[in-house]
């Protein structure tokens, strides 16, 4: 699986003013308060909402600006929030053949896909249980595989883990972890234990504004803001 080549995100409305590059590879992980914007933009690059100005740029593709929305399912753009959001009615690897099928494998190819995956996700054996035979983390974990088996050229992370108990939590991030293998990924979170386990990068997002960037470690050492503050006390 590789990173985008590119991506380029400039988004400016009521909510939200941000400017970000990312490079092949980059994770970048974004934290704020409630209610900052984290999720908006999100929404914003996934195509979940629209754009009043600013755009959407990735392998120079424009993706959305103010007079252009290409809709979510042709964006190639995975994203995994606190609920798994799996089908109810498919197993564990019908739910990540699914995935590959939608990026263009045959039957065969998705379903043989999707079984090597269970071993990765730490679920062998587990392949034709269906979601409610799964603990939450194990649902988390299919859900994983099936935004990567889709091949996506940005992978975006709202919250994961939030919902998952500490154990399953550290044991999810350590998942996550192993198997981006090179996926520019953005991922939102409250904690940063989830930016240490997975980020380069840190963007601090208050009131709709960047507040502060740069490498993770750099800006931990030295915040700018209150919240930023509060955040580097928890390391």
């Amino acid at each position: 699986m590789t990173g985008a080549l590119d991506a380029h995100v400039i988004v400016d409305h009521a909510e939200l003013d941000v400017r970000l590059s990312l490079s092949p590879g980059d994770v970048l992980a974004v934290m704020g308060p409630s209610g900052a914007g984290k999720t908006t933009l999100l929404d914003a690059i996934s195509g979940l909402t629209r754009l009043d100005a600013g755009h959407v740029d990735i392998d120079g593709d424009r993706l959305a600006d103010a007079t252009r929305h290409i809709p979510p399912s042709r964006r190639a753009i995975g994203l995994l929030g606190q609920d798994p959001l799996l089908f109810p009615h498919m197993t564990a690897i019908g739910n990540i053949a699914f995935a590959a099928r939608s990026a263009g494998s045959s039957r065969a190819e998705a379903v043989a896909v999707a079984a090597e995956w269970m071993p990765h996700i730490g679920l062998p054996g587990h392949g034709d249980r269906r979601p409610d035979q799964l603990s939450g983390g194990q649902r988390q974990r299919v859900a994983l595989a099936r935004a990567l088996a889709a091949r996506p050229r940005l992978l975006l992370l709202d919250e994961p883990f939030s919902s998952l108990d500490v154990l399953a939590a550290a044991q999810l991030r350590e998942v996550v972890h192993d198997q981006l293998h090179g996926t520019t990924t953005i991922v939102v979170s409250h904690t940063v234990a989830d930016a240490h386990a997975l980020a380069d990068h840190l963007l601090i997002l208050e009131h709709g504004r960047v507040t502060q960037e740069g490498p993770l470690h750099e800006v931990l050492a030295t915040p700018d803001t209150p919240f930023t503050q509060a955040v580097a006390a928890t390391r």
